[in-house]
């Protein structure tokens, strides 16, 4: 299972990094427009805070083939742990299948079917990301649908990732999870309900009041 952070904010990064066991982060053009910056400006403050060994998702704004391709090309020379994101259209599944070719590392996106799915893990993509919350947007039950995802690249043997994306709640991503899906990108006020629980902090009160009862304010376990 591998664990994104959907965002390029370098302050949120740095903060959930601290204690989240991150693979990389996802970027698409909305975020990197929230941070007034484009990937090639951020890349070596996020590789610098993120380490070598972590991938970066980025995505191509391009909507035709010749520009589709150009970009790509672009993108995969600023780092090689950078996967390029290609929306599911027909001029991005062209360029998928050119471009898996070549050999570039390539995330299929904006997917919202299995039958996308399966094209764009024919045509060699590694991972594909289906829009979890904006199917159920649309009552089409995003949950579901990854299932399906899942299931049809299994069935044939693909070799590619299902990175599920767009979540606006803790519990769409352990269905996902549940149901097999290969990777997560979460936004960070999800990522922080994952962890985040009253009953936690509750316990922990607890054990602290009966134990200062005992041993004293300020105790600790080491206290003799």
């Amino acid at each position: 299972m591998e664990f994104y952070l959907d965002t390029a904010n370098l302050d949120e990064i740095r903060r959930l990094s601290e204690y989240l066991p991150i693979d990389g982060i996802t970027t698409n053009p909305t975020i990197l427009a929230r941070e007034g910056k484009q990937i090639h400006q951020l890349l070596p403050d996020l590789l610098d805070l993120l380490g070598p060994d972590k991938i970066i998702h980025t995505q191509v704004l391009s909507r035709d083939f010749e520009g589709i391709m150009e970009e790509a090309q672009t993108l995969a020379t600023l780092d090689e742990n950078l996967f390029i994101k290609i929306p599911m259209t027909k001029d991005g599944l062209r360029a998928i299948k050119a471009l898996c070719a070549k050999g570039l590392r390539i995330t299929a996106t904006a997917i919202f079917s299995a039958s996308q799915a399966f094209l764009a893990g024919k045509a060699g993509a590694r991972y594909v990301a289906p829009y979890v919350n904006r199917m159920d947007n649309i009552s089409a039950e995003g949950v579901h649908a990854v299932a399906d995802i899942v299931s049809v690249l299994r069935d044939q043997g693909f070799a590619t990732k299902v990175l599920a994306a767009s979540f606006s709640n803790a519990q769409q991503v352990i269905d996902v999870i549940r149901l097999g899906a290969d990777c997560v990108t979460i936004p960070p006020h999800v990522a922080d309900s994952l962890l985040n629980h009253p009953l936690t902090d509750l316990c922990v009160d607890k054990f602290v009041t009966d134990f200062e009862a005992v041993f004293g304010k300020g105790a600790t376990a080491l206290t003799r």
